[in-house]
């Protein structure tokens, strides 16, 4: 048996426009400049109110940055179903989540910067909710790339975390990983590039979701 667990934004739904935008106007909102992109994709993957206070180069979390995180959510959903403002699937990834979906000597799961509530989404308006056993959100677990997110999901589904394999697009997936004692896959279309993701610790590099394959089964 082997775990699965795959982040999400930046590897199974391309959400950094939507993110990006929700986060510039939460910072204007609160009579900052708009943030430039690269600054927001570089977050992505944190718990939001740590992101947040980390776009601000503040070394923790204080009481702006979390009204900060509670303005943005509030914002999300109605930023989010504009029409502009999708969440597509990245190209592959469907069919790899069907496949992987057939072998019962897997299990999938999912461990994300994301509310538990926008995970559900995620997975709900792609067909994914059936496929995926095991969960931890920024509601659950203290932000990547502490490893309790894993670690928790191994001990829910009663993996070892040496039979688990963490697949994310951001170093802090890699270093969470790495810290977990699970084998760690970047994936290379995502936020980081592929030389950050083998220096935070990457045990290899997917280029397309067919490519992880391999590595799974």
């Amino acid at each position: 048996m082997k775990l699965v667990l795959f982040d999400c934004d930046g590897t199974l739904v391309d959400s950094a426009r939507l993110i990006h935008e929700v986060m510039a106007r939460t910072f204007v909102d609160f009579g900052y400049k708009r943030p430039d992109v690269a600054s927001t994709k570089s977050v992505i993957g944190l718990t939001l109110d740590i992101a947040i206070a980390r776009m601000q180069g503040k070394p923790h979390v204080d009481e702006e940055a979390i009204a900060m995180t509670a303005h943005y959510k509030s914002i999300f959903t109605g930023v989010r179903d504009e029409a502009d403002m999708q969440t597509p699937l990245f190209d592959g990834i469907k069919p790899l989540i069907e496949t992987l979906a057939v072998h019962d000597e897997l299990l999938i799961g999912a461990v994300t910067g994301k509310s538990r509530r926008g995970l559900t989404h995620i997975l709900e308006v792609n067909g994914f909710a059936p496929y995926f056993v095991v969960s931890r959100t920024a509601d659950d677990c203290p932000s990547k790339p502490h490893p309790a997110m894993v670690t928790e999901c191994c001990s829910e589904t009663g993996m070892d975390p040496h039979d688990t394999i963490v697949i994310g697009d951001a170093v802090y997936d890699m270093q969470m990983a790495k810290s977990a004692g699970a084998t760690a896959i970047g994936v290379a279309w995502g936020y980081a590039s592929v030389e950050e993701l083998l220096t935070a610790g990457a045990d290899t590099i997917a280029h397309h979701p067919n490519d992880l394959l391999s590595h799974i089964l």
